[in-house]
């Protein structure tokens, strides 16, 4: 078959997943028949949303108006001495056509806009964590979605620039207010969102520009792996000890072929299964039937740790 012809199809379904994902998870409606098994059980595990988690990080809603779509979430983080962040979200089950609309016209993933999923919960955790290797280097965190964990790095770690990016322009909106709302907490870390597209990154003058980049849960739409490996490539700094980090569960075979596309641009990675004594003690608890979490499965839950590098 020819290659674009082939292309197309592979776009389409995906373009067609991505609606019916997205409307399941955002307007919370019985799903249309499906008759492609796979559709089916893919639908159900990136829908395996917030409204369950690691919980890593205590959070409450502050400011809710009963005819508004968002709402203003407070995160505590865990830390003695580090600032409550304020982001503005968007609520479960509130959206509207023009989400999905926009998410085909521009091919981008819309799954941002549903919550904060636990793999960024995670990554936030970690970073919390770790405050210390981004003191002093430039970072930028992709395909953040409201971007937690690259605000909790420009609050706590004393980097010299964080950027938060995502692919999609509301998206993007959201952060900007959230930049906006901790601007007092960043001290002198200079705090930028960007809407950054993976195939279009080497457009974004901003080649060998960064020290380290943060991704959570990027790696399940399999159209995006060659994109978002080149992307990589391009905005790691080939001098120093640049890397990329990685949260993102197995998924299948997804997370096996981010990694081939990430060795075929030359790059090498390592994988961590226990990163952090605390995720992997509320793993294990999850694992043995914790009804916190019920949906828990390992495969789709569990946030391996990958670091890339040069």
């Amino acid at each position: 078959m020819d290659n674009h012809k082939t292309e197309g199809i592979a776009n389409a379904k995906a373009a067609s997943l991505r609606w019916r994902i997205l409307r399941q998870a955002l307007l919370r409606r019985s799903p249309a028949p499906i008759s492609d098994h796979q559709s089916v059980n893919a639908i159900k595990r990136i829908s395996r949303k917030a409204s369950h988690g690691f919980n890593l990080i205590p959070s409450q809603v502050i400011d809710e108006d009963p005819n508004s779509r968002e709402a203003c979430i407070c995160y505590t983080l865990p830390i003695n001495g580090s600032p409550k962040l304020f982001l503005t979200q968007r609520m479960d089950g509130r959206a509207d056509l023009s989400d999905f609309e926009l998410s085909n016209r521009y091919n981008v993933d819309n799954t941002g806009l549903v919550c904060n999923w636990p793999s960024e919960e995670v990554l936030a955790y970690f970073c919390l964590s770790h405050a210390d290797m981004f003191r002093l280097k430039r970072v930028i965190e992709v395909g953040s979605g409201y971007g937690l964990a690259g605000l909790v790095i420009a609050a706590t770690s004393e980097a010299v620039e964080v950027v938060i990016s995502d692919g999609n322009p509301q998206v993007i909106d959201y952060i900007q207010r959230s930049i906006d709302s901790n601007s007092g907490a960043f001290g002198g870390t200079k705090v930028r969102s960007m809407t950054l597209h993976w195939d279009q990154a080497e457009a974004s003058n901003m080649s060998n520009n960064f020290d380290i980049i943060v991704a959570s849960d990027c790696t399940f739409f399999k159209e995006f792996h060659k994109g978002l490996a080149c992307s990589v490539k391009f905005l790691l700094r080939n001098a120093g000890t640049s890397e990329a980090i990685f949260f993102s569960p197995q998924r299948g075979n997804s997370l096996d072929k981010f990694l081939e596309e990430i060795e075929e641009n030359g790059l090498h990675f390592c994988v961590t299964e226990n990163y952090d004594t605390e995720v992997w003690m509320r793993h294990q608890r999850f694992m043995n039937g914790d009804n916190s979490w019920p949906s828990y499965e390992k495969d789709h839950c569990y946030p391996l740790l990958v670091r890339v590098t040069l």
